[in-house]
């Protein structure tokens, strides 16, 4: 069996991100998160996801992806670290299986789902590999796992925010460090091979950040719970 312990280099943590990402759950929920609706639909597409699926998505957050993928028959069930975030989630998807955990520890048996996502999440593990072996664990034989991460940052608006919270970003993977550590193909590649993945397709999705006035704009951008953080140590 393996040792887990062995591998743990960093203390897990769920209880300061979920406090951090809860904190403003509402304008998260209602802003930020559909930013990101463009990437849950690109990424149902390519695994074909449908009445017969039985998806996670782990770092679920308020669960507009177990929403999407509800609506197209899937079997649904969710992890986050913040209640406040999954009380929404639940509110969304009544019929989906939603925890509060660590992703360094799900706790769902062996070999269950069919699809499983990690949409922006995994980073934010105090041991990103562990966490990704833990995918793979409860993704059945042969299933596919998901990890979205940031692009490119040459060209991306986005960027110029990231820069400014990085000294509050969580550590990347041992031997990548920086927010946009695995947007290079080879270490994302690195990253899967590490976990026990077989890593096969690397794929971009456009995500423009738009609102409809900057009032709505601050409101979204500041509910992240690095956001949250920075005001917290002012």
């Amino acid at each position: 069996m393996e040792n887990k312990m062995a591998d743990e280099l960093k203390p897990r943590t769920a209880s300061i991100n979920g406090n951090l990402w809860g904190a403003h759950a509402r304008d998260w929920a209602e802003i930020q998160e559909g930013q990101c609706r463009a990437v849950y639909l690109a990424a149902f597409d390519r695994a074909d996801l449908g009445p017969t699926t039985t998806y996670l998505d782990v770092g679920c957050g308020a669960g507009m992806a177990a929403q999407i993928a509800a609506e197209r028959g899937a079997k649904v069930a969710g992890l986050d670290a913040s209640p406040s975030l999954l009380a929404i989630a639940r509110e969304r998807v009544r019929s989906a299986e939603f925890l509060v955990g660590e992703l360094e520890n799900l706790p769902f048996p062996d070999n269950t789902f069919d699809f499983v996502t990690g949409f922006n999440s995994l980073q934010y593990a105090g041991n990103p590999t562990i966490a990704l072996k833990e995918t793979k664990r409860v993704a059945k034989p042969g299933a596919l796992v998901l990890i979205m991460t940031w692009g490119e940052p040459a060209g991306m608006q986005a960027a110029a925010l990231v820069a400014a919270l990085r000294p509050l970003m969580p550590a990347p993977p041992a031997g990548a460090p920086g927010p946009f550590a695995l947007s290079d193909e080879s270490a994302l590649r690195a990253f899967a091979a590490a976990a026990g993945l077989e890593p096969v397709e690397i794929f971009d999705v456009p995500s423009p950040w738009k609102y409809e006035s900057l009032e709505v704009a601050l409101r979204g951008l500041r509910s992240s719970g690095v956001a949250a953080r920075r005001r917290k140590l002012k």
